[in-house]
């Protein structure tokens, strides 16, 4: 199970980029409107997230129990154990505001999209945030995980690519809440 996850972490991660470039793009107003391809990929990205989380949920429950077994936590020992955790939680609520914000509606044949204000920026700048503390901690157990023999190569050009496109998408954010609240 712990294989099939990281593989499938994978999957998010490269059609999270994807997304992430493509939706930046297109708040930035760089990029008109989204393709039926694009909207299938973030569904597919969904159903994947759903089936991590389901996953992770269940991890997460056998290491709790074998904790209750031994009869000990290590709680302090394993922060970053409950790091990773706590910021896939994060995601998940974050996500949710996410899809609630940019699902939009159609109104007489016109897909309309929902109002942009300060609260749905900063949901979305803390999503943004969510995930880079999600995946940084996630990724070096990930590479492992996939049976990446030298790591430590590709791992800071994961790091720098996966930087840069949070910062993006962060910047990406904020023009288009200037574009809803200036324009």
């Amino acid at each position: 199970m712990r294989k099939f996850n990281a593989v499938l972490s994978m999957g998010i991660l490269v059609l999270f980029l994807i997304h992430a470039i493509a939706g930046g793009f297109q708040l930035a107003g760089i990029l008109s409107g989204g393709s039926a391809v694009m909207q299938i990929l973030a569904w597919v990205m969904l159903g994947m997230i759903l089936i991590h989380v389901i996953i992770g949920c269940k991890l997460t429950v056998d290491t709790l129990k074998a904790c209750k077994q031994s009869g000990t936590s290590y709680y302090k020992e394993n922060k970053l154990f409950w790091l990773r955790r706590s910021s896939g939680f994060a995601v998940m609520i974050f996500i949710l505001f996410h899809v609630l914000i940019f699902l939009g509606r159609n109104e007489n044949s016109v897909y309309r999209l929902n109002y942009f204000g300060t609260l749905q920026l900063i949901s979305q700048i803390l999503l943004v945030i969510a995930i880079a503390v999600h995946v940084l901690t996630n990724i070096k157990p990930l590479m492992i995980a996939v049976g990446t023999k030298s790591y430590a190569k590709i791992l800071m050009d994961i790091l720098f690519l996966l930087s840069v496109v949070l910062i993006l998408s962060g910047i990406a954010f904020v023009i288009y809440y200037l574009r809803w609240n200036l324009g």
